[in-house]
């Protein structure tokens, strides 16, 4: 029989789900001592007081980390580079920060001398499998706690974010959630995600007033465009309207400008990990002006097999991304090749920012491919005789097909 935890690092956001979980562990395992870890990504107000409401709600300890740095050049840009986008419109801005907060939990489980890793996420969400494939990968030995997957929880009347609220009232712990406004959030400095309230129901349209909180809504956005120019070296960005910056300063910039202009707003209904669909609303102001520099710089930097290879790549290292493997060989082996491809991408680009949309209008880089007189009508340097022979032979094997059999037309 396994033994129960002697002491645990929660990963703690000062939210609902956490703030209930910390006095429950207490419950769970009497004599337990429990270290509060919360990480400053870029949150806003959220973390406000945080030191204060862990102890309130049972914490033996606290340890805050500033790491947006890190989370913006080692994490936010890594992912830049690959320019990976799930299903189409998530920039994964929840998914990315897991691994990030994971790592640091597992750093502090060692330094605190701590047996167990816990957590917050339900059973029913990506981010338990994020979590716990990162303690997993960095530290096999440590016990990991998960609420949300114990009977005992259930039995103890925690099935969902209600039950939570009331569970929260009669034991005084300090929470901002009420069930009339019962959103579920997480914010960092790469994006803010909603869930939860009318936005479950496919069928009708997000209450956008109450749930932007980044950006405005598109009707509200200026009716006069405004243009930024963002300079890349290597991949990454390195300055906003020509001053250079921090990677966080520069995506916290970016968030204000294209939040002023309702860019990077999505709702998707996704396909999570675990098997289910769900649906969100997703602000990723900044994340969107980059992305969209990023894909215009490298249209004309990138040779073209490589450039297609790369866009290939990026939907499965996106996927990899989504499912928390970001500590696994082969996401680490592909970002070796994203890395070596994306040294050519270096200059700047002129962003225009109008009504919801962020639109790369002007490219200048010093490794570009783009030669004006091949991409002119202009015959000039351009054997126009070659194009037969090419078209001759790249259609041969069509040609044999049609002689051989009579395809319809």
């Amino acid at each position: 029989m396994a033994k129960d935890p002697r002491k645990i690092v929660l990963a703690y956001s000062g939210g609902l789900d956490t703030s209930v979980i910390l006095p429950w562990l207490k419950d769970r395992y009497p004599g337990v001592k429990l270290v509060a870890f919360a990480a400053e990504l870029g949150q806003g107000d959220e973390l406000k007081g945080i030191e204060k409401k862990a102890y309130a709600s049972g914490a033996d300890e606290v340890v805050v980390k500033d790491l947006r740095k890190e989370f913006a050049e080692q994490y936010c840009f890594a992912m830049l580079r690959a320019r990976a986008i799930y299903e189409d419109d998530y920039l994964l801005g929840t998914s990315i920060a897991r691994p990030l907060i994971a790592k640091h939990q597992v750093m502090v489980a060692r330094q605190t001398r701590a047996d167990a890793v816990g957590h917050g996420a339900t059973g029913k969400g990506n981010d338990q499998v994020r979590f716990e494939l990162t303690a997993m990968a960095l530290n096999p030995k440590l016990k990991i706690v998960s609420p949300w997957k114990d009977p005992k929880f259930i039995e103890d009347g925690l099935t969902d974010r209600e039950t939570a609220i009331d569970y929260a009232k009669k034991h005084k712990i300090p929470i901002e959630q009420t069930k009339k406004k019962i959103y579920s959030r997480d914010r960092n400095l790469w994006h803010i995600s909603h869930e939860g309230a009318e936005i479950e129901d496919p069928a009708k349209e997000p209450d956008w007033a109450n749930c932007l909180v980044m950006s405005v809504p598109v009707e509200k956005a200026p009716d006069k465009a405004q243009y930024v120019t963002v300079e890349f070296k290597a991949g990454n960005p390195v300055a906003l309207n020509g001053k250079k910056l921090p990677g966080h300063e520069l995506i916290a910039k970016l968030n204000k400008l294209g939040g002023k202009h309702a860019v990077g707003v999505d709702l998707l209904a996704e396909n999570r990990l675990v098997g289910m669909k769900s649906r969100g609303v997703y602000e990723t102001p900044g994340g969107t002006i980059l992305y969209e520099a990023a894909k215009a710089l490298e249209q004309v930097t990138i040779e073209r097999d490589t450039y297609h290879h790369k866009r290939r790549l990026a939907q499965q290292y996106a996927e990899i991304v989504y499912n928390g493997q970001w500590f696994h060989p082969l996401r680490e082996a592909m970002q070796a090749f994203i890395d070596e491809t994306s040294k050519v991408v270096t200059g700047t680009v002129k962003v225009k920012l109008y009504k919801g949309r962020a639109l790369a209008v002007g490219v200048e880089s010093s490794k570009s491919l783009y030669d004006l007189n091949l991409a002119s009508f202009a015959m000039d340097d351009y054997d126009i005789t070659a194009a037969r022979g090419f078209i001759d032979l790249f259609g041969l094997p069509m040609k044999v097909r049609g002689l051989k059999h009579k395809p319809k037309a």
